[in-house]
């Protein structure tokens, strides 16, 4: 559901990666509150005195579990505490324990003595509530980060790619060039920074394979391939995508994406690696639509 700021002016750019205050003490609420409506009963259950089952969550088991898997947590991260938010990586861990551990509770038999009633849980149901009420918090706070129905969090690409690499299955003809334009894709879309420095180097791996699909001369064969792409009308854009290419090709040797050696300059900022891997993507893309090897 929308608020009408969103109906009248749209929603916000998402563009922010760290999960500030406000969202922090957002998704606290939200676990807090599941906490206390027996959400987490399923996997760590609070059970009746007479063993007639689960009454809620047992909020101690939860918080070691909790502790035992994301160790930054020492303390119940569904507790105020005064130390400030946590890092980004380990709310976004947190947000998926919560989404593999939650459910929906649904009321049964009233046990009159304890004053409780006693739970069933659905799963799905649970899991698909707890996931909208997360993806409004990203969405209200500008945050670039989707819980998807699988349980796992992605960042979210720029605009300008979004749609393709989210829907994107590759199928170029050549099984291991499907699987590496796969990592990086999905490296990209990763929310941790040094995973998402990885997909550059998967993708600069594809675009020398895709050089010599046709053969393994590329020196002859590959400037066919850049006629192929820009056609015999366009000479411009035919020198225009040799010139890409070739820088292209340069900056995957002398940045520290292919090579690892100490005088290679670092891709260091998120920017630059959406920058750099935006520019490699497009021309993949040209290149493999006019071989008919698209997805």
């Amino acid at each position: 559901m929308s608020y009408f700021s969103e109906r009248e002016h749209g929603e916000q750019p998402r563009e922010s990666e760290a999960i500030g205050e406000g969202a922090w003490g957002g998704i606290q609420a939200l676990i807090r509150s599941r906490v206390e409506d027996g959400s987490f009963g399923a996997t760590y259950p609070e059970t009746c005195h007479d063993g007639a089952g689960p009454v809620g969550t047992d909020s101690d088991s939860l918080a070691r579990a909790v502790r035992a898997e994301i160790p930054t947590f020492s303390d119940p991260p569904w507790v105020d505490i005064a130390s400030g938010a946590p890092g980004t990586l380990d709310i976004l861990d947190l947000v998926e324990f919560s989404w593999r551990t939650v459910s929906k509770p649904i009321k049964g038999g009233y046990h009159s003595y304890f004053q409780h009633h006693h739970l069933s849980f659905d799963i799905d149901a649970g899991r698909d509530e707890f996931r909208e009420a997360v993806n409004k918090i990203f969405r209200r706070n500008g945050l670039v980060y989707e819980l998807r129905k699988n349980g796992h969090i992605e960042r979210l690409a720029p605009p300008v790619l979004r749609e393709v690499l989210t829907a994107a299955a590759f199928h170029t003809g050549d099984s291991e060039l499907d699987m590496m334009l796969e990592k990086a894709r999905r490296k990209f879309l990763d929310p941790d920074i040094a995973v998402r420095r990885e997909s550059l180097e998967a993708l600069w791996d594809a675009w020398e394979r895709l050089k010599t699909l046709n053969g393994p001369n590329k020196k002859t064969l590959f400037p066919a391939m850049l006629d192929k792409a820009s056609g015999p009308t366009s000479p411009l854009f035919r020198d225009a995508l040799e010139k890409e290419a070739h820088e292209l090709t340069r900056l995957g040797n002398e940045l520290q994406i292919r090579h690892a050696e100490t005088n290679r300059e670092p891709v260091s900022q998120s920017s630059h690696v959406d920058y750099l891997f935006h520019r490699l993507f497009a021309i993949v893309t040209v290149v493999l639509k006019a071989e008919g090897r698209g997805w």
